[in-house]
């Protein structure tokens, strides 16, 4: 069986797992915590970083610190993971959904300014598969609406945007190391970026429980207390130490992933030709990071049909996400503003093959091979 994924693993994370034990330091903020924030920091360009337990928890943190308030709007795509609206739901906003763009699957910019009321208070684009949405018109919007933009960048390590990071753009960024993402933490684990200053003592705060614990290490208070609301957001140090195993082969994992996703498109590029499929598309201003490789036939029968048949053959593809505004907790919780003219019809077309660091090349061959026979 070919499986959908495998978590990344180069080789040294058991060695470094290990050294956090033996630091006596395996809680958050230990010595691989700042190995992997000075890591972002430098390769993201950016102010600040904070890992956490996961990306739910970044993007949960990120509507704290905009202060969301119960009636406050959010717009973002339905085609999404739900952690991308419950961050937002869980303090009380309504959600507005916005259709998508038929060639990237992100959000539809030119759909945001319409749903924009007088009590929106964030716009959440969201990276579909490490793609960048169109941020300059994204910011553009935000800027003369006086508007915060959080991005849900869980898909885009290593992705960017007219040279930009992804995540690097809006107000706040967040990214997952979940363990079907290119980068991972033994399993989850996420990180909040903060691009602006104004958030940088107090996102510390709410990530430690909502006490000044970060400035009582600093020397910075005699003694720390509570002093504002927060949570247990800080990833372990032995996540840290998994992930940092990673990191320090983050250029040759993402090549590999390249590699495969171009041997994909390469070799599937016939079938597009002849109008039986549909391949992803790369804007020229973007650079991807092969987060995922989709392909997307004629309707959600034939999807059907087509998973089944790669199950036989054993092949573990996917299809997601269910549209979040036809779900219970969507209708509960928000509403789709315009039409929706993409988001449902090409979500069921969608199905995400196989990819992970090291998947083999007669593997990724086989796969090929077998839509192949299916579609001729």
């Amino acid at each position: 069986m070919i499986l959908f994924n495998k978590p990344t693993c180069t080789g040294n994370e058991e060695k470094y797992i290990l050294e956090s034990i033996k630091s006596n330091k395996i809680s958050g903020d230990g010595e691989f915590t700042k190995k992997c924030h000075n890591w972002f920091e430098k390769k993201l360009r950016c102010k600040k970083v904070l890992l956490t337990t996961s990306c739910t928890h970044a993007l949960e943190m990120a509507a704290i610190l905009l202060d969301i308030q119960e009636g406050d709007e959010v717009i973002m795509p339905s085609y999404t993971f739900v952690s991308t609206a419950n961050a937002f739901v869980l303090r009380g906003a309504k959600i507005v959904f916005v259709d998508i763009r038929p060639d990237t699957m992100n959000i539809d910019e030119t759909k945001i300014e319409q749903a924009i009321t007088n009590k929106t208070k964030v716009i959440v684009p969201v990276h579909y598969a490490g793609v960048a949405c169109e941020m300059d018109a994204i910011m553009n919007i935000s800027h003369r609406y006086n508007l915060f933009v959080v991005e849900d960048a869980a898909q885009g390590m290593m992705s960017t945007y007219k040279g930009k990071p992804l995540g690097t753009i809006g107000h706040l960024g967040t990214y997952s190391f979940h363990e079907t993402k290119n980068y991972t933490s033994a399993g989850e684990g996420g990180l909040l970026l903060i691009n602006d200053e104004k958030f940088f003592q107090r996102a510390e705060i709410i990530r430690e429980k909502g006490t000044n614990r970060s400035l009582f290490f600093r020397g910075m208070v005699d003694k720390y207390s509570w002093v504002d609301v927060g949570s247990s957001y800080l990833m372990n140090d032995i996540s840290a130490a998994y992930l940092w195993g990673n990191l320090e082969k983050a250029d040759e994992i993402n090549q590999n992933r390249l590699n495969i996703w171009k041997k994909y498109y390469l070799s599937l590029k016939e079938f597009e030709d002849r109008g039986l499929i549909k391949l992803p598309i790369i804007p020229n201003e973007c650079i991807q990071n092969a987060h995922m490789f989709y392909i997307k036939v004629k309707n959600l029968d034939e999807r059907t049909a087509l998973l089944e048949y790669l199950k036989k053959n054993d092949i573990g593809a996917v299809f997601h996400y269910i549209p979040l505004h036809s779900s219970l907790a969507g209708v509960k919780f928000g509403y789709f503003d315009g039409e929706d003219i993409f988001t449902t019809l090409e979500s069921e077309k969608l199905i995400r093959l196989p990819m992970y660091f090291g998947l083999k090349e007669n593997d990724v061959v086989y796969i090929i091979n077998t839509i192949r026979n299916y579609l001729i």
